[in-house]
Parts: C-alpha cells; sequence; structure tokens
C-alpha cells in the first residue's frame, strides 16, 4: 500500500509534463502559425511583394527545418529538460529582440534581408520545442496511451496558431509589430517557466517499462538501431513532408487568397483561420483516441491522404470554374479552407506517435526531430512556390498542386501492420476490465 501511495505522484505527474508539452508547442506555434496570418500586414508594413512576402515567411520554416535534427541528437543525449529551457529562453530573448531591432517604422523600414535572417533565427531556436517535448510525452506515458498523448501534445500546434490567428492581426493593425514580437516573446518566457517548475525525467521504473515495451513492439536488439538507418522512420517523416503541402498552404498563404482573391475583410479572415486551427485541433485529439483504440495508425494516416487530395482539387475546381462570381463565393471559400485545412492538419499526432514507437523511447527525440525536418522544410518551401505558380495559373494551380502532394504522400507511408498486430491490438481491447484490473494490479507506475 505504501509502495503505491508514494507511486501516485509519478502516475498525476505524467498530465503536468504533457501540460509542459502542450504550452511549449502551443507559444511556438503562435509564432510559426501566427505570423504568417499577418501576412497582408507584412506586406503592406515591410512593402513587400508576393515573392519576397513568401520568402520572409518561409525563413522560419527553414529555420526550423535546418534546427529540428542537431535538436533531436542533442535531446537524446542532454535530456527533455536542458533542451527546452534552451530552446524555449533563447527564443523568447530572439523575439524580445525583434521588438527593438526589426520593427517597421515611418523613418525606417527594415529591409528584406534583415526580416528573413531574423526570423530564420527564430526558427532556428525554436525548432529545440518539437523533438524534446515529444520526447518527455513518449516517456511518461505508455503504448496504447501515447496516440492520444502526442494527439493532445500536437493539438498544441493548432490551437497555438488559432490563438495567433485571433490576436495578431489585430496586434499588427492597432499596435504593429513590435506588439506582435513582444507578445510572443512573453508566451515562450512563461512556458520557460512552466518547463522548469515541472518537466524531469521520469522514475527509472516507468522508464524502463516504456523503453522495454518499445523494443518488444519492433521485436529489436540490445542496442536499437538509429533512426536515421530506419526506412520505415525516413517512410513515415518524408509522408510527413508532402502530406504538409495543403496545410502549410493554407497556413502561409490562406489569409492572401481570402483577401485578394475573396474580398473577405479581416474579421472574416482572422475568424476563418481561428477556425481551421480549431478544427485541426478536434480532429488530432479524436483521431488519436481513435487510432489508440483501434490499432490502425498507418491505414489512418494513409485514408488522410486521400481525402486532402480530393478537398483541395475540389476546392481548385470550384475556384477555376466559377471564380467570385458573386458575394457568396467569399462563404463558399472560407468554409472550403476550413474544411481543407483542418483534414490536411488532423493526422499530425498520428503519424509523429508511429515515428517515435517506431524509433523507441531512447531514440524518439531524433525520429521526431526527422518528421519535424520535413515538415518545416516544406514550410519553408511552399510559401516560396506558392507566388510562382500563382504568376503561372493563379489560385486554381495552387491548390491543384497542394492536392497533388497529399496524393503523394499515399505511397510513401508505410503500409499498415500485419493482420496478427491488428488481432493482437483486438484481443488487448476485448480484453476490457479484466485487463485494467491487471494492470492496476500489476504495474500501477504506468497508469
Amino acid at each position: 500500500m505504501e509502495s503505491n501511495l508514494s507511486r501516485a505522484p509519478a502516475r498525476n505527474h505524467r498530465w503536468k509534463v504533457l501540460g509542459v508539452g502542450f504550452a511549449a508547442n502551443a507559444s511556438f506555434s503562435a509564432a510559426f502559425s501566427g505570423i504568417p496570418t499577418t501576412a497582408v500586414f507584412l506586406r503592406s508594413g515591410y512593402h513587400l511583394d508576393n515573392g519576397a512576402l513568401g520568402l520572409v515567411l518561409g525563413m522560419l520554416g527553414l529555420g526550423i527545418a535546418l534546427s529540428e535534427l542537431p535538436w533531436g541528437l542533442l535531446t537524446d543525449r542532454w535530456g527533455d529538460r536542458r533542451v527546452l529551457l534552451l530552446g524555449l529562453g533563447a527564443t523568447a530573448a530572439a523575439l524580445a529582440a525583434m521588438t527593438l531591432l526589426v520593427v517597421p517604422h515611418p523613418a525606417a523600414v527594415p529591409g528584406v534581408p534583415m526580416l528573413a535572417l531574423w526570423l530564420l533565427l527564430v526558427g532556428i531556436l525554436g525548432g529545440s520545442v518539437n523533438g524534446s517535448s515529444g520526447r518527455a510525452v513518449m516517456a511518461w506515458f505508455r503504448e496504447g496511451e501515447r496516440g492520444l498523448a502526442m494527439s493532445i501534445r500536437q493539438t498544441a500546434v493548432p490551437a497555438g496558431g488559432g490563438l495567433g490567428a485571433l490576436a495578431l492581426p489585430a496586434l499588427a493593425a492597432h499596435g504593429g509589430f513590435a506588439a506582435v514580437y513582444g507578445v510572443l516573446a512573453i508566451l515562450c518566457a512563461v512556458t520557460a517557466v512552466f518547463a522548469y517548475r515541472w518537466l524531469r525525467e521520469p522514475p527509472a521504473e516507468l522508464a524502463t517499462s516504456a523503453a522495454g515495451m518499445a523494443t518488444r513492439d519492433r521485436d529489436a536488439a540490445s542496442v536499437p538501431r538509429s533512426p536515421l538507418r530506419d526506412v520505415a522512420v525516413w517512410r513515415v517523416a518524408l509522408g510527413i513532408g508532402a502530406l504538409c503541402v495543403p496545410q502549410l498552404a493554407v497556413i502561409t498563404f490562406g489569409t492572401v487568397f481570402l483577401h485578394d482573391f475573396g474580398h473577405a475583410g479581416v474579421v472574416t479572415i482572422s475568424a476563418t483561420m481561428a477556425a481551421v486551427q480549431t478544427g485541426a485541433a478536434v480532429a488530432r485529439v479524436l483521431s488519436g483516441r481513435w487510432t489508440d483504440r483501434n490499432g490502425n495508425r498507418r491505414a489512418y494516416m494513409r485514408a488522410c491522404s486521400v481525402i486532402t487530395a480530393v478537398l483541395f482539387a475540389l476546392l481548385a475546381l470550384i475556384v477555376a470554374g466559377f471564380g467570385m462570381r458573386h458575394g457568396a463565393m467569399t462563404v463558399v471559400f472560407a468554409g472550403m479552407i476550413v474544411v481543407g485545412g483542418a483534414c490536411a492538419s488532423a493526422w499530425h499526432g498520428v503519424a509523429f506517435t508511429e515515428l517515435a514507437t517506431l524509433a523507441g523511447t531512447n531514440r524518439a527525440g531524433t525520429a521526431l526531430a526527422m518528421g519535424n525536418t520535413g515538415a518545416f522544410l516544406t514550410l519553408f518551401l511552399t510559401p516560396l512556390a506558392i507566388p510562382a505558380l500563382l504568376s503561372i495559373g493563379s489560385w486554381p494551380a495552387v491548390w491543384a498542386v497542394a492536392s497533388l502532394f497529399a496524393l503523394i504522400a499515399l505511397p510513401v507511408f508505410p503500409r499498415p501492420a500485419t493482420t496478427a498486430l491488428v488481432e493482437e491490438a483486438a484481443r488487448t481491447r476485448s480484453g476490457g476490465r479484466v485487463a485494467r484490473e491487471t494492470r492496476q494490479a500489476s504495474v500501477p507506475e504506468l497508469r
């Protein structure tokens, strides 16, 4: 009894760790997903054309893509706490410096190179958040719970992006970009305080059990193979990169599409982008729970690629066939952006859970970094490609290419697990009350 009581704080502490992971991702997501929602104000405030706008927005993604793998390797070596504290603190400092050095004034407007380099730096420093917080969550939760836990953590990305979409355009319009960068700096700094207070390594019993479970899942040798040499991990990472194209097309240029082509106002644009992020957040949590119960992460990922491809192909056809014949089309375009953007984001938690499970908990930082490298390399390339597509074929070409990349992810993602593994998952579910009672009696520390 005494042993069980002593383990109760450890059982409950995992939710604080998940909360820290959520807050860390949300605060940085408010930057890399929220700053693009100010695209109209960036364009006017910094005197940018569409090409320069795409370049500066892409710098955030390039910085994250360049730094993800080094941060992931460092996380596996140093641990989650050190890397997350270092990254959040440095990101907050960089954003605070931008409020002083990279804000347009009537007398002087920072040039494109200066703005691009500072956003690149923010991306490089903020890249620490993804792998370190994900590794912490994987270490504190067991298989059968990780899909939900990681999906909740990944929900922070659209949640932070939704917060940014609601707040940053208004801040840019009324307070200028000093207010935008200052608020983002405060968010990162406050999250660093939470991480300092609550983030720590799990108890030895829990860490040993989690690592052993991952090894059994993969039938790995006593020394796990590096994720960098694992074809299955690479396939998931590359599929993530391809399926991020439609999602990031919406995040980076959805506001420009609604403003320039749909003639939408600031309120409509902000509400639409917030709805995209809210829908994505809800879909991520539901999909994580559903795939935990059914053991079908790979099938779900592949289904999302097909549905996303269909939705964006339909958007391309509607834009090409109907255009802006009357004001009601603004509502249609906004609705399609919401549905397509939410679907294009729904699979994130499931895919990153699959990555970490394939690699094992001790190598999860590296594996998650590989997936995030693909995702944020796409964040760099997508806003660079969209202006070129606009010059060639206007908006139907943009959404058609987004649809094509969603379809490319289908053959790249690994095929679903074997029938034997699916049947094992079904037997685990059918155990019901007996299985839960057995876990409670034998391994209470994993609850």
